[in-house]
């Protein structure tokens, strides 16, 4: 019982997720305007925002079982850490998209999805296990890479319509995070 009252967070996240992306496809305009928009001061408050927004239903689709396996693990083994790692991920890692996103290349307009906090998670579980080298902690990094370690190629400039700048400063923010954590 205790196990699934742990859950109920992820589940919460995913829930509100899919609730803005229902809501966005019903209304006449597109809720991902109010994504993160570099170094404009209209998309600062796609900081707060980006990580509820999606372009599409791949997206979401993408998005909702990674954010959901990791984010459980974060509420089951970091029960007290878990919502200021979650703010602090989303606030780190969108408004370093705010500041430097789309330096090297133009091609995406507003970034939106949950990636960054996913890339974020991963990240962060495999930092920590380099970090702690508790059993625990070295379980949950095996774990992470072995289900989306190979993700982690999502931070290279491959594909012109992903914030690879998204995914690249969220793992920057979880290995930070994992630092700050030990």
């Amino acid at each position: 019982m205790d196990f699934f009252k742990k859950l109920r967070p992820s589940l919460g996240l995913i829930s509100v997720i899919w609730v803005v992306y229902i809501i966005d496809r019903l209304l006449p305009i597109s809720l991902t305007q109010f994504g993160i928009i570099p170094r404009h001061w209209k998309g600062i408050l796609g900081i707060f925002f980006a990580p509820f927004l999606h372009a599409n239903l791949f997206h979401i689709l993408s998005n909702t079982v990674p954010l959901f396996f990791l984010t459980a693990f974060l509420y089951i083994f970091h029960p007290k850490k878990a919502n200021q790692f979650l703010l602090s991920s989303a606030l780190l890692g969108g408004g370093l998209v705010w500041l430097l996103g789309n330096l090297l290349s133009r091609s995406c307009g507003a970034h939106v999805g949950a990636s960054g906090v996913i890339f974020s998670l991963i990240a962060f579980f495999i930092a920590q296990g380099a970090y702690k080298k508790t059993l625990t902690s070295l379980i949950l990094a095996i774990v992470t890479l072995f289900l989306y370690g190979g993700s982690l190629w999502g931070v290279l400039p491959v594909r012109s319509y992903i914030s690879w700048e998204g995914h690249l400063f969220g793992a920057l923010t979880g290995v930070y995070l994992a630092y700050k954590y030990k």
